[in-house]
């Protein structure tokens, strides 16, 4: 049974009411429920945080270590700005993957840049709630020895 770390970054706890037309309708509840779904109908282990603090993020990747198998991280704002997030995720050395709402490639010219996907074994954007089942799937078939290793 894989157990993976999912860590929501700042703001997320607003999807569904923040820039519906940007993020969506669907709430992190029912998200978080989603993942929780699926990852029970592939005996999977889920541990599920929302962070507005860097830091607070830092300590759950660093927490992981030799504690799950991977990570599934939406930095949200910190993805274009956080060397701490980035600099953990590589010091941990857990395959993770990076997913975000909306398609950050297609946003502001600030948004269009990721610290954070270097660390990562992979970026899923611009799917709407589903980059997050996408995520995970990805992250299950690198975890499985498939697609990307």
């Amino acid at each position: 049974m894989a157990k993976i770390l999912v860590i929501h970054g700042p703001n997320l706890n607003l999807l569904g009411k923040r820039e519906p037309q940007v993020y969506g309708n669907v709430s992190l509840e029912e998200i978080d429920r989603q993942i929780q779904q699926w990852a029970s109908a592939h005996a999977w282990q889920v541990e599920i945080h929302q962070c507005n603090h860097e830091g607070r993020i830092v300590d759950l990747i660093g927490a992981a270590i030799g504690g799950v198998d991977g990570i599934l991280i939406n930095p949200a704002a910190y993805t274009h700005t956080s060397v701490a997030i980035r600099d953990a995720l590589s010091a941990a050395a857990i395959p993770a993957v990076e997913v975000h709402v909306s398609n950050i490639h297609s946003r502001e010219p600030f948004r269009q840049h990721s610290l954070t996907a270097a660390a990562c074994r992979g970026q899923i954007c611009g799917f709407g709630a589903d980059s997050y089942r996408l995520g995970m799937e990805a992250l299950l078939r690198l975890l499985a020895g498939g697609a990307g290793t």
